[in-house]
């Protein structure tokens, strides 16, 4: 695709045929203008060193200038819902403790004794205090220290000077964030407008209903990339093409922190575009493979004639959905029942949008560059009026354990793509330190969220953004709506 005139310029091209805006065009309700605005950049074409993903250097220099600086969710409300419970944050070299204040609000400590720095504590649970196993010195839940034994041998500390050091604590959408860099902007400037835009989803009213964890042998860049674009699903999940538009998802990045793909459902891949495959065939390939319909036991869901199976489906999680989790879902267009509204808040969660259980992902760097924890949570909606469940805690695969092996939190249709996905991405990190090139091509469209991403983690490692640097326009403000780009 050459840029001489009379020729798509870079970053214009599309793949042929509806692609999501289109399909907004059809839905049986009003969609919200926050998904009909199409919000792409070109960003340049130029390749990425693979040195990002293998060098020891650059994984330190991210651990000092980068994680220290950004928001990062910590926890889900519903996984200390009472008073003195505690979480344990980990990632990397840091450990933090997310504690429940008795007054509802939440603090979060870094988690090391002031004496000889042992952790205060290896495990999330239940703490009428906070006390070091080794000597025990002791605090209060609210960070205050409580006890110092044989207090004679410590006349040189003052109780005042000796409370636990705070990290800032956000709280938004039933999440938990957490940030050391005191001079970061509030959590929802900083986020701004994915806020927003998920609040329309409501993951307050939501409960940690499945949570699977595996550590994966490659980079933590390496591993949430593989979710930041689905044409991969060609190749990867050919199973899903009779239901999944894959290379006609649409891709908006916003300022610095965040960005989404919008991939539609219920529609045929582009790759079997002309291959003579029925509405009720996408339907049914849909509800045996999408781990994510309105089929309940021995119902199943037809296509009227002269209807898609998208509204078909559409009109059958409308119904569903409402009988299942109590909500109204009757002014839910067809996109918020049944798309994938993958959002990605940097540097690390991906929690999906839409009026249907939700997949949230999270990637940590476990511990070093060569190891990733990757965590991915279903949130059910709570009915109304019903007491908010706790959430389940985390089953953790060993190494020799597939996601399959945790099928009966995830459901087997998402563990199978799920393990599709992490045979990969081993092979992708020993190929990135086998490169005899060291660098690594992007598609300007389709691979635009990965680009953002290292843009804005450029930024950080630069001393462009925190502790003090100067911000960017986009951290002050909203940025601008880019042109809209059409194909």
């Amino acid at each position: 695709m050459a840029d001489d005139a009379g020729k798509l310029k870079f970053g214009e091209a599309r793949c042929p045929g509806p692609n999501f805006s289109d399909y907004l065009k059809d839905d049986a309700k009003p969609v919200p203008d926050f998904l009909l605005d199409e919000h792409y950049e070109y960003m340049g074409s130029e390749p990425l060193s693979t040195e990002r993903y293998t060098s020891p250097e650059f994984f330190r220099k991210e651990l000092d200038m980068m994680w220290s600086r950004v928001w990062q969710m910590a926890a889900r409300e519903e996984e200390l819902p009472e008073p003195g419970d505690v979480v344990v944050y980990k990632l990397a070299e840091k450990s933090f403790l997310i504690v429940r204040q008795k007054d509802g609000s939440v603090k979060a400590f870094y988690n090391v004794c002031l004496h000889r720095g042992r952790l205060l504590r290896t495990d999330s649970g239940w703490s009428k205090e906070l006390k070091c196993p080794f000597h025990g010195f002791t605090w209060n839940n609210d960070g205050s220290l409580k006890e110092i034994p044989c207090q004679w041998d410590f006349d040189h500390l003052k109780k005042s000077e000796m409370g636990l050091p705070e990290v800032r604590v956000a709280r938004w959408g039933g999440y938990i964030f957490i940030n050391e860099d005191e001079s970061a902007p509030d959590f929802l400037e900083w986020s701004s407008p994915m806020a927003e835009q998920l609040g329309r989803y409501r993951h307050e009213e939501c409960y940690t209903a499945s949570w699977v964890g595996k550590v994966i042998p490659a980079n933590w860049k390496v591993v949430s990339e593989a979710f930041m674009e689905a044409w991969h699903s060609v190749v990867t999940h050919p199973h899903i093409l009779p239901f999944t538009g894959d290379a006609n998802s649409r891709y908006d990045v916003y300022g610095d922190h965040w960005n989404r793909a919008l991939t539609p459902f219920a529609v045929l891949s582009p790759h079997l575009q002309g291959k003579g495959h029925s509405e009720q065939f996408i339907i049914d390939e849909f509800l045996k493979s999408n781990g994510r319909g309105a089929e309940s036991g021995d119902e199943k869901v037809t296509v009227p004639d002269g209807v898609t199976a998208r509204k078909a489906m559409a009109a059958a999680n409308r119904v569903r959905f409402t009988e299942m989790f109590g909500h109204d879902h009757s002014d839910a267009s067809d996109a918020e029942l049944l798309d994938a509204f993958t959002y990605n808040l940097f540097p690390n969660l991906s929690p999906w949008g839409g009026f249907m259980p939700n997949i949230v992902y999270r990637w940590r760097p476990w511990p070093d560059q060569d190891h990733t924890l990757m965590e991915i949570r279903l949130l059910f909606r709570n009915p109304p009026d019903k007491p908010m469940p706790r959430a389940v805690p985390m089953k953790f695969l060993t190494e020799e354990q597939t996601f399959m092996d945790g099928a009966d939190h995830l459901g087997p249709a998402l563990a199978a793509v799920f393990d599709q996905d992490m045979v990969n991405l081993p092979y992708v990190q020993e190929g990135l330190k086998a490169s005899k090139n060291k660098r690594i091509e992007l598609g300007n469209y389709q691979e635009i969220r990965i680009r953002h991403f290292h843009r804005t983690l450029d930024k950080y490692l630069a001393g462009q953004m925190g502790q003090g640097a100067p911000q960017t326009a986009s951290t002050k403000a909203k940025k601008a709506p880019a042109k809209k780009k059409k194909g």
